[in-house]
């Protein structure tokens, strides 16, 4: 059952990286790994690729910085000067998540690729798209439109406005949790926070719910009017209520209302500190009933289908809902206006300048009708790209495999079940297929009825196709199905291991620069796109993937002793990373909810260098290998070796840019903030100490014993 978000990491049972979803055609040809010996000069176009992207990794650090005092200042202390201006949704911005604006330029191509979805079968589903897009195209979208007919007759439908509504809104037809549940199926996470297990039979589950919208709130940082999650919050709703043309009094009592209201449910979270573990303890140490009103969650959401195991104590937090119960009907107004907002918050493009409003509808495309182009761009995805990646793929297993062998505190039987689990890994490269199940899907945008429809109806219908895609396999699963559909979208910035099956996917999307460029040199490929299949094979050998065997059975495969070692060795990440302090928000990483993701950033980190080494010894022993080619390993305009620039490529994924709302939202992410992730990683690195010649007692090679499990 799920319970808490660690607790939905165990049976998420992989680690995403990120997942946005975007197009890119790989026209260039591949050169590196498998590739080497045929190619002994590079064409111009090649060496002036090379000298551009050479010059804009440049422009992305902090020279002023030594890279053994804060090697990512040093790495990325200036990527937040030089990014590009784009749509910027509410969250952080990163090198990593930066593809997804090339991924759009190219993307909007695919919308008019008329031959090719013809030759797919696909051609009508393509041309929905298009008139989507045209229609958000010639849409207002900034500001949102709050008061459009449309967004008002289903708050209406669904529980009201009472701030719109004055004395017509009647509290005593009002339930709070019946317009939680419909907001689940327009994908609001509001006071019913539903997501999906990835395995049959594809149960929803629920985590306690994020209160805000722009800034997530806390006690602490909503104790004053000052602060930034309170003015945040304040001008959101404040541009959800004047449309309405409502008094500057009335909407500072709506607003106020809705402060109380978050008051008084944090408090309830406060008592177990926000922890869903700990409320079930509570749950369970007071014997409480199943909170009664779920029954009309699954009529509502799921049309009266139910879960047998999804229920009880166990399956969501029963003390938390009884006592929001009592807060909700205490305010029951602010209740109400919170919720309508919370379903204006997911229409609304949250645009801060109408120049993104073309980025902003072709995201939305996207999103709605990914699995048709998910369809067109797989049929681009070349076999060579594949082929180098799989070969890179393979490197990083070897060394893996290596590491399994050498590792000394493993008993023998301990060690046989892990080169067995190893030896059976299936690498996926692209996506996974099953053309029946992406049919079908793909068949669902008809149910969409857009004839004569204004923009924001057609939202609305987007909104509920999602949500009817995500919840698709606990419709219509079998028993021997176990593959998430994620899984079958090549279209996603996205790697990941996959427990049930003991897989490993590198998804076409992700194949993009600073993750990967057929023309880089070796160096920087196993830095960003070698650590990344590092990290995701390492997660099938951290404290989650170590509970799962080679046939992707839950069985202990541990001795006592072997075990008592290992989690000795995770432990010293949980120490590690608790003394990391956010200056910006005064509060520290949890190293306890982050452990399995910086152990894969270290186990990464480090396999990915060894897998280097070990290609470039290969690649020096063949003798048809000259030394022009091994040169090419360094990048022009940069002064660094090629095992500098591996750490550099890699630290360079994660250069962010954060506003403070954005640590708030990732406090209780399992992975690290960025910052954090690349300090962390190289610090427990002590080749990287060696690589940039860092002196004992330095900030980045400052521990006696650095973590490390394998």
């Amino acid at each position: 059952m799920i319970s808490n978000s660690s607790s939905h990491r165990v049976l998420m049972l992989w680690v995403f990286i990120y997942i946005l979803v975007g197009f890119y055609i790989l026209e260039c040809q591949a050169r590196g790994v498998g590739d080497l010996n045929s190619e002994n000069v590079i064409e111009d176009d090649t060496v002036e690729y090379l000298k551009s992207y050479g010059e804009k990794m440049k422009s992305y650090m902090n020279l002023s910085v030594a890279p053994c005092d804060d090697f990512y200042e040093y790495a990325c202390g200036n990527w937040k000067n030089v990014r590009p201006d784009r749509f910027q949704p509410n969250h952080k911005r990163n090198n990593l998540l930066d593809i997804v604006y090339t991924l759009i330029n190219e993307g909007e191509k695919l919308l008019t690729s008329t031959q090719l979805a013809q030759a797919l079968n696909v051609s009508t589903e393509l041309q929905i798209a298009q008139q989507f897009y045209n229609t958000c195209l010639s849409a207002p979208a900034f500001p949102l439109p709050a008061a459009d007919p449309a967004y008002v007759e289903l708050i209406k439908s669904i529980g009201g406005f009472p701030a719109v509504e004055g004395a017509a809104w009647n509290a005593s037809r009002f339930s709070w949790f019946n317009m939680s549940a419909h907001l689940t199926n327009f994908g609001v996470k509001g006071l019913i926070n539903e997501d999906n297990l990835p395995q049959y039979p594809f149960t929803p589950f629920f985590e306690l719910p994020e209160l805000g919208f722009d800034h997530i709130v806390q006690t602490d940082n909503i104790a004053n009017s000052t602060s930034r999650a309170y003015k945040l919050n304040e001008k959101r709703m404040k541009s959800y209520l004047q449309p309405y043309n409502l008094t500057e009094d009335k909407i500072s009592e709506v607003i106020a209302g809705v402060f109380d209201f978050w008051r008084d449910a944090l408090a309830v979270a406060d008592r177990f500190e926000g922890d869903n573990e700990k409320c079930i303890e509570i749950s369970e140490n007071e014997n409480l009933p199943k909170y009664h009103q779920w029954e009309s969650y699954y009529e509502i959401a799921w049309n009266g289908k139910n879960f047998s195991n999804v229920g009880g104590t166990d399956g969501y937090c029963d003390y938390y809902y009884e006592q929001l119960e009592k807060v909700c009907s205490k305010h029951p107004e602010a209740v109400a206006n919170y919720l309508a907002m919370l379903l204006l918050y997911r229409m609304d493009a949250k645009l801060k300048e109408e120049k993104y409003h073309k980025d902003y509808c072709y995201s939305v495309v996207q999103s709605g009708f990914s699995y048709v182009l998910n369809k067109l761009y797989m049929a681009h995805f070349k076999d060579r790209t594949r082929s180098e990646v799989a070969s890179i793929v393979q490197e990083l297993r070897n060394t893996q495999k290596k590491a399994l062998e050498k590792v000394e505190w493993l008993d023998p039987e301990t060690r046989q079940e892990a080169q067995l689990k190893e030896s059976t890994i299936e690498p996926v490269i692209g996506s996974y297929k099953n053309e029946e199940v992406s049919t079908r899907l793909i068949q669902e945008i008809h149910s969409l009825d857009l004839e004569n429809a204004s923009f924001p109806q057609r939202l609305i219908q987007q909104r509920k196709l999602l949500t009817r895609l995500r919840r698709f396999n606990g419709f219509h699963s079998e028993p021997n199905d176990t593959k998430p559909l994620e899984l079958l979208l090549g279209m996603q910035v996205n790697a990941f291991y996959y427990n049930l099956d003991n897989s490993i996917y590198v998804m076409a999307g992700i194949l993009h620069p600073p993750v990967y460029h057929p023309d880089w040199p070796n160096s920087l490929k196993f830095g960003t796109l070698g650590y990344l299949v590092g990290h995701e094979l390492t997660h099938g050998f951290d404290t989650v993937g170590s509970k799962y065997d080679s046939e992707g059975e839950k069985r202990n495969w541990w001795s006592k002793k072997s075990r008592g070692v290992f989690e000795e060795r995770a432990t010293c990440f949980v120490d590690h990373y608790d003394r990391y302090l956010i200056p910006e928000i005064n509060q520290k990483i949890n190293g306890k909810g982050t452990q399995d993701e910086n152990i894969a950033d270290s186990g990464g980190l480090q396999g990915a260098l060894d897998a280097y080494r070990n290609h470039m010894k290969q690649l020096k022993n063949r003798s048809e290998v000259d030394n022009e080619t091994l040169e090419s390993e360094q990048m022009p305009g940069l002064d660094l070796s090629p095992e500098q620039i591996f750490y550099l490529g890699f630290a360079q994924l994660w250069c962010a840019d954060y506003e403070q709302e954005h640590y708030w939202e990732e406090l209780t992410n399992e992975h690290t903030i960025d910052k954090y992730r690349v300090l962390g990683a190289v610090s427990n690195n002590y080749d990287f100490s060696q690589v940039y010649n860092c002196p004992s007692g330095s900030p980045m090679h400052s521990q006696a014993h650095s973590c490390r499990i394998w």
